[in-house]
């Protein structure tokens, strides 16, 4: 009976997709659901790794430009009142609100350093929210992924017992597919939880580097529109 039994179970195909295919519609839904997740985490670390570099990139241009000794107003002029890297809109921003301070007589209105740093905090926050986008779906895959396989297992856990039930056999080839095909979902959870929380703590750190990089600036171009303002 137990060479039986074994003989049966080297002619179940034991392959994914084999153990995919003769899952229940619950836990292919499952490990369906599973596999997009993880694709749509892939598609938000890439995505991510990239405009992390080109922001961290433009900044690091920009700086040159900003420290190398050119009249801000000239600087403003290349750059346009409306610019394409970060850094350079929240300078733009800033300057804009600057010029817009000055009366025909070219005095100051009251309140400028205020209404300067407002209008840098409004675009260091349209970058952040630009930053952010995607994040949140990292975690929630990270948080959500090793339940949703855990519920394919306990599903799939459960079919296999019916059909012990339904056919009162234990042998092997009655038992191992469905256990089997219940811890593949398992499996995929880990799969797609495992690289979303990794990248999403990576990422969210490289963000407030990014963020606290663009408020740095921002409070050194204050202070130096500061100084013009007292002069």
């Amino acid at each position: 009976m137990e060479t039986e039994a074994l003989a049966l179970a080297q002619e179940i195909d034991f392959s994914m997709w084999g153990l995919f295919a003769r899952a229940t519609f619950t836990v292919k839904l499952v490990m369906l659901l599973l596999i997009v997740s993880s694709f749509w985490a892939w598609s938000i670390i890439i995505q991510k790794h990239i405009s992390y570099r080109a922001a961290r990139r433009d900044a690091d241009t920009f700086d040159r430009a900003f420290w190398s000794g050119e009249p801000l107003d000239e600087l403003f002029e290349q750059i346009g009142t409306q610019p394409s890297g970060p850094s350079e809109k929240i300078f733009a921003a800033g300057m804009i609100e600057w010029r817009r301070s000055h009366r025909n007589d070219g005095g100051l209105i009251a309140g400028a350093q205020s209404r300067i740093d407002r209008s840098m905090d409004v675009a260091i926050a349209k970058e952040a929210e630009d930053l952010q986008r995607g994040l949140p779906v990292l975690a929630t895959v990270g948080s959500t992924a090793p339940f949703v396989g855990l519920f394919g297992t306990v599903w799939g856990i459960m079919h296999s017992f019916i059909q012990i039930a339904e056919q009162q056999s234990t042998n092997l080839a009655v038992v191992a597919p469905g256990i089997a095909e219940a811890l593949l979902a398992t499996g995929l959870g880990l799969l797609a939880a495992i690289p979303a929380v990794i990248f999403y703590n990576k990422l969210s750190a490289d963000s407030d580097r990014i963020l606290a990089g663009y408020e740095a600036f921002a409070d050194e171009f204050a202070t130096i529109l500061s100084r013009q303002l007292d002069s």
